[in-house]
């Protein structure tokens, strides 16, 4: 039988994986800290020292530097910028507990219609014939996140960026 990882070994194998945000990882060691309590002891105040532990924990990987949320956010924004808008970007960091520093919001402003159109011609490529085609063009296009005044200009076939 192997030796159950400390919270903070735990913490740091979870994070050398992919980075994490600080709710994501809080509620990632909050099992492990209630699990490993409940073989160790059958209390009813478990909940609110494990909880405890974990903070502890989270506070010294940040304080370390092993969790970051501005590596975070820039990692998260990598992955899915090639793939989705600003309005889904900014939902999923929301999700986490995190925003977009300005430098980033406007890199992602900027470089939004040519993420759309690369988007779009990868799905459809060709502009629509007539207007439940570009109904449908401009639906995939919001499902994805992207503004309405990019979607109008991608759909329409406008190449002015």
């Amino acid at each position: 039988m192997k030796p159950r990882l400390s919270l903070k070994g735990r913490g740091l194998q979870i994070l050398s994986q992919r980075e994490h945000s600080r709710s994501e990882l809080r509620r990632k060691l909050l099992v492990h800290a209630r699990a490993a309590q409940a073989e160790g002891e059958d209390e009813s105040e478990s909940g609110p020292q494990a909880a405890e532990q974990v903070e502890a924990v989270l506070d010294w990987l940040q304080a370390n530097r092993y969790l970051s949320e501005e590596r975070f956010v820039e990692s998260r924004v990598h992955a899915r910028a090639s793939r989705f808008g600003n309005l889904r970007i900014r939902r999923e960091l929301a999700q986490h507990g995190v925003a977009l520093t300005a430098d980033a919001a406007q890199q992602l402003k900027d470089s939004e219609a040519a993420r759309a159109r690369d988007v779009w011609s990868r799905k459809f490529g060709q502009v629509a014939a007539d207007a439940a085609e570009r109904a449908r063009q401009a639906r995939f296009l919001a499902g994805r996140g992207f503004s309405s005044e990019v979607i109008r200009r991608v759909v329409q076939g406008a190449n002015d960026d």
